[in-house]
């Protein structure tokens, strides 16, 4: 049996390490490696939607930048702040701990700030700039399913992942039954004498979700009908789902027992719906 198993669909992934290689002692991680893939492609796929509506190209590579430092920092900062860690240990990133909707608040910030100081449109700015943000973060959940986190509750439904339970970090096994951070509760399966947990595969879902709206957002881009449509159209899709998944996670960040996600879910609908409404009307005046 492997260390990832999906018992219910007869796959099975014999070996699956963290780390993709070693310079000296120095380990690189498949995290990093999909999450430098994601800013990379999305650099990519900006620029090339600057040029195909005639804008300058110089303009977003100098966003991009800015954006990807911002959108790091909101996400270590996000992570913190909920997670309840000190903000001093900021800079620990190899010690894990970046959340998405941070960096998607840090990005926003930094493009209100550079359509500002560039003089240019923030909707027309966003709506360039929205399908990379979705890109990036289909690449960042796979970076999780090599991390063995941003997994769901236990299930025995038709996709199924079975963990190895030594290879899930703050899983403790007592008896029949292993404790996930210190709250949520999975009782052990055991595969040929070994014990693994089985869980929904969150990471895979929203994947999949962020797909289906990317395919959206690249058909109607070039038949939308005001600035800001792709961006209102990501607030909605995604935080729709982002809902519902968030809803099976046991690894949560809370604020007085609520999901923190699942009311920044609720906000980015609620945002979204407002633009499509009001900044239409706007626009058309």
């Amino acid at each position: 049996m492997g260390d990832i198993y999906f018992p219910h669909l007869g796959i099975s992934i014999d070996s699956l390490s963290r780390v993709a290689f070693k310079v000296g002692s120095f380990n690189i991680y498949w995290y990093g490696i999909f999450i430098a893939l994601g800013a990379l492609s999305g650099i990519m796929l900006c620029l090339s939607e600057a040029k195909r509506t005639g804008q300058s190209q110089d303009i977003y590579s100098d966003f991009a930048f800015i954006a990807i430092i911002c959108g790091v920092c909101g996400a270590r900062i996000y992570y913190l702040i909920f997670h309840g860690d000190s903000i001093l240990d900021f800079f620990k990133f190899r010690d894990g701990g970046l959340a998405i909707y941070g960096g998607v608040i840090g990005g926003l910030l930094a493009a209100l700030i550079f359509a500002r100081i560039k003089g240019i449109n923030f909707f027309k700015l966003a709506d360039t700039c929205v399908m990379s943000v979705l890109l990036g973060q289909i690449f960042g959940r796979w970076g999780n399913f090599f991390n063995r986190e941003a997994f769901g509750r236990y299930t025995d439904s038709l996709f199924a992942m079975a963990l190895k339970a030594e290879q899930v970090n703050g899983l403790s096994v007592k008896g029949g039954e292993a404790i996930y951070q210190s709250h949520a509760v999975y009782p052990v399966t055991v595969f040929n004498g070994v014990n693994y947990i089985q869980v929904h595969p969150t990471f895979l879902y929203e994947c999949v979700w962020n797909i289906c709206l990317f395919i959206i957002l690249f058909v109607i881009r070039k038949h939308k009908k005001f600035e800001g449509q792709l961006l209102a159209m990501y607030f909605i899709g995604y935080g729709f789902g982002r809902f519902f998944i968030e809803g099976l996670r046991t690894d949560k960040l809370l604020i007085m027992g609520i999901p923190v996600s699942m009311l920044v879910s609720a906000s980015l609908i609620l945002i979204g719906i407002f633009t499509v409404i009001f900044v239409q009307k706007f626009q058309k005046k």
